[in-house]
C-alpha cells in the first residue's frame, strides 16, 4: 500500500510545529496539526462539551445549542476563514475546538461562581481553564516523572488556542493561564512580544463572536424569547447591555444604524411561526450573516496585508468597525432577552449555590470524592491553596448534568 505524505504548510516553522516533548507520529502521512485537530476530537474535554450549557439550557427543548455543537460551528467558520487567510485549515480548526474547552458547567454563570470560590488559589477564568486542559488536564502524553503535560499539541497550535496571552497578574478579569501553568505557557510563546496575540488566535475569537452572535440569535427566534417586532421599541436597553457586555465604546447611533442595515438584507425575517418556511428563512439568514462577517475580516485584512501567508505574527486580522458593532447588536439581543431574563437569573442564583455547596463538599470528602486523575494531583498537593485547585479542577470538568448528579449524591444524601 502506498501511504500518501502529507505536506506540512509553509507558513510554519519546524519550531511552530515543536511539542514540549518530542512525539514522532505513530504512522506516516498526517501533518503535525492534523495530529493536533486529531487529539482535541478524541480528547475527553470536548466529548464534555455536549451535555454544558451554551446560552439557553440545552435540554429544555431540543433546538438549543450545547458548548460542543457552538465549538462545532465556530470550527467551521474558522476553518474557512483561517484558510482564505492563508493559515493551516487543521491548525484553525482545533484551535476553535478547543477555544471553550475548559468553561465549567453552567455556562459563564458557572464560571463566575467558580472564580468566586477561587480566589485564594489563582481565580477561575474559563479560557485559562482550556490551556490548563490542553496542557496538563487532558491526560494523552506524561514526562518520565508521570506529571501529565495534557495533549502534548505543537506551539502554534497552543497559541492559537490562546486568546488572552497573559495571567491574572496581568489582568484579573480577563487571563488565559494561571500562575502554576506558565512552565509550557512561557515555552510555546517563546519569541511572540508580551501580550501579543497570533494571527490565528485573532481569526479564532472573530469566528467564536460570529458563530455565538449568529446562532444564539437563531436559538432565541425559535423558542420565542426574542421578537424581532419589537427590536426596534427596545433599542435603548439593547444598547446598554452591548455596551456593558460586548462593546464597551459603541454608541446609540452605531446600534441604529446597524438594526436598520441588518433589517434592510433580503434574509432579514419579518416573522418567526415556526412553520417551515420561517425555519428555512432563519437558516437563510445564520448562512449569510456568517458569510457578511466573514467575507468582511477576509477583504479587509487581505486588502491592508495583501495575499501572502498571514500566519503566527506576520499580519492582524482586520474586522471593520460596522461588523464589529453589527455582531455586538446581535449578541446584545441573546443577552437582555435570554441571559438578563428574569426566570434566568433565578435560575442562575440556583446554580452557584450548587456549584458553592458541591465545592464545599467535594473538599470535606475528598480524597474519597475525586475522580483518579485529580487524586493523583490531590496527593501531590503541597498546601490548601493546591488542594482547592484540584478540587476547582475537577467541578469545572463536570457536564451540567454531571454537576446535578454528584450534588445530589453528595450533599442532598447527607
Amino acid at each position: 500500500m502506498v501511504i500518501r505524505q502529507a505536506s506540512e504548510h509553509s507558513g510554519y516553522s519546524s519550531a511552530d510545529r515543536a511539542r514540549f516533548l518530542d512525539e514522532p507520529a505513530k504512522r506516516p502521512g498526517r501533518t503535525e496539526f492534523a495530529r493536533d485537530r486529531a487529539r482535541i476530537i478524541h480528547s475527553f474535554a470536548l466529548r464534555r462539551l455536549a451535555a454544558k450549557t451554551q446560552v439557553a439550557v440545552p435540554w429544555a427543548t431540543d433546538f438549543p445549542r450545547t458548548r460542543l455543537s457552538h465549538s462545532l460551528e465556530c470550527a467551521q467558520v474558522g476553518r474557512e476563514l483561517g484558510a482564505a487567510l492563508g493559515a493551516d485549515p487543521d491548525l484553525m480548526e482545533g484551535a476553535c475546538l478547543a477555544h471553550d474547552i475548559g468553561h465549567p458547567p453552567f455556562g459563564h454563570n458557572g464560571e463566575e461562581v467558580l472564580n468566586q470560590l477561587a480566589q485564594t488559589c489563582g481565580g477561575f477564568e474559563g479560557n485559562a481553564q482550556s490551556i490548563r486542559l490542553l496542557i496538563r488536564l487532558e491526560a494523552k502524553t506524561v514526562l518520565p516523572d508521570g506529571k501529565s503535560i495534557g495533549l502534548n499539541l505543537t506551539r502554534a497550535s497552543l497559541d492559537a488556542a490562546t486568546k488572552y496571552p497573559w495571567s491574572r497578574v496581568e489582568n484579573a478579569k480577563k487571563f488565559g493561564v494561571y500562575e502554576d501553568d506558565l512552565e509550557i505557557f512561557n515555552w510555546y510563546r517563546q519569541g511572540a512580544k508580551s501580550g501579543e496575540i497570533s494571527m490565528e488566535a485573532q481569526i479564532m475569537d472573530w469566528s467564536d463572536d460570529v458563530a455565538y452572535s449568529v446562532h444564539d440569535l437563531e436559538d432565541s427566534l425559535v423558542s420565542g424569547q426574542v421578537k424581532l417586532d419589537q427590536l426596534s421599541n427596545d433599542l435603548p436597553k439593547l444598547f446598554k447591555v452591548a455596551q456593558q457586555m460586548y462593546l464597551a465604546d459603541i454608541t446609540q447611533a452605531e446600534m441604529e444604524k446597524a438594526l436598520a442595515s441588518l433589517q434592510q438584507l433580503s434574509c432579514w425575517p419579518r416573522y418567526y411561526d415556526g412553520t417551515h418556511r420561517s425555519l428555512a428563512r432563519l437558516k437563510d439568514l445564520a448562512s449569510q450573516l456568517i458569510g457578511r462577517f466573514a467575507q468582511a475580516a477576509e477583504v479587509a485584512t487581505g486588502e491592508k496585508y495583501g495575499d501572502g501567508d498571514l500566519t503566527r505574527y506576520n499580519a492582524n486580522l482586520v474586522v471593520p468597525r460596522e461588523q464589529r458593532v453589527e455582531v455586538a447588536l446581535l449578541k446584545s439581543m441573546a443577552g437582555h432577552y435570554v441571559i438578563n431574563a428574569d426566570d434566568s437569573q433565578i435560575r442562575y442564583a440556583g446554580q452557584q449555590k450548587l456549584l458553592t455547596e458541591l465545592v464545599e463538599a467535594i473538599l470535606e470528602t475528598a480524597p474519597n470524592s475525586l475522580e483518579s486523575f485529580f487524586l493523583q494531583d490531590w496527593q501531590r498537593a503541597q498546601n490548601d491553596q493546591q488542594r482547592l485547585r484540584v478540587v476547582i479542577d475537577q467541578v469545572a470538568s463536570l457536564t451540567d448534568p454531571g454537576a446535578l448528579s454528584l450534588h445530589e449524591r453528595l450533599v442532598n444524601r447527607k
